[in-house]
């Protein structure tokens, strides 16, 4: 069985009213919805895929259109990938906005932050599918990493102003993303099911730590 590439998509007849020289004017209504269900299809077999194995042209057959078209308006796979993992709502901004509730409650609240931004169906799909392919392409996998440093954990340990801010960031991305890995990836239970109260008193206290304490206690000599 031939097995899909991008390079099967090479372009050919555009199908699906789209215009190439129309860009100038501006997207028209049905333009603007064909280039929506690209990108729902795209971040449909980013998740299910990972970015390796998810091809031009499956996502254009998911779409319902040819594949020619998806590299009209978006030009490479990596564009494409890009733009389909732009969130609605930063999870830094939901996590920054929890500070307010105090720093004695900073690892609970970013804890319940973290879940519910994933758990939220508008983001969902496109963070799994971040995550997924994170796991085998360095493209995906810088995407991950300036995601936590800029959006969410760098704004945090910012704000704290403690000592050894990296090492406190990076010790509760380690955390934060083997949840989602389980939670969302793997679906390993009970964690895939777990009630987020449940998950915000288990893992809140361990964040507290991380974020706020002496990482040193504890420690022998």
């Amino acid at each position: 069985m031939h097995q899909q590439s991008d390079n099967d998509a090479a372009p050919g007849p555009i199908s699906g009213g789209a215009r190439p020289g129309g860009r100038g004017r501006g997207r028209r209504a049905g333009e603007t919805a064909t280039r929506a269900d690209i990108l729902s299809a795209a971040r449909g077999s980013f998740a299910e895929r990972g970015y390796d194995r998810a091809t031009i042209r499956g996502i254009a057959g998911r779409a319902g259109v040819d594949p020619a078209l998806v590299i009209h308006y978006f030009g490479s796979k990596e564009a494409l990938f890009v733009e389909a993992l732009e969130l609605p709502q930063r999870p830094g901004d939901v996590v920054s906005g929890g500070l307010a509730a105090g720093r004695e409650h900073l690892g609970a609240t970013i804890v319940r932050a973290f879940l519910e931004t994933w758990d939220a169906p508008a983001t969902q799909a496109q963070l799994t599918a971040m995550l997924r392919s994170a796991l085998t392409n360095d493209t995906a996998m810088d995407m991950v990493r300036r995601l936590l440093l800029r959006e969410v954990f760098g704004p945090v340990t910012r704000a704290l102003g403690v000592p050894d801010a990296q090492l406190r960031a990076d010790l509760v991305g380690t955390q934060l993303l083997g949840l989602a890995m389980l939670r969302y990836v793997a679906r390993i239970e009970p964690v895939a099911s777990a009630p987020v109260d449940r998950l915000v008193r288990a893992l809140g206290p361990t964040l507290q730590r991380y974020l706020t304490e002496d990482l040193a206690a504890g420690d022998d000599g």
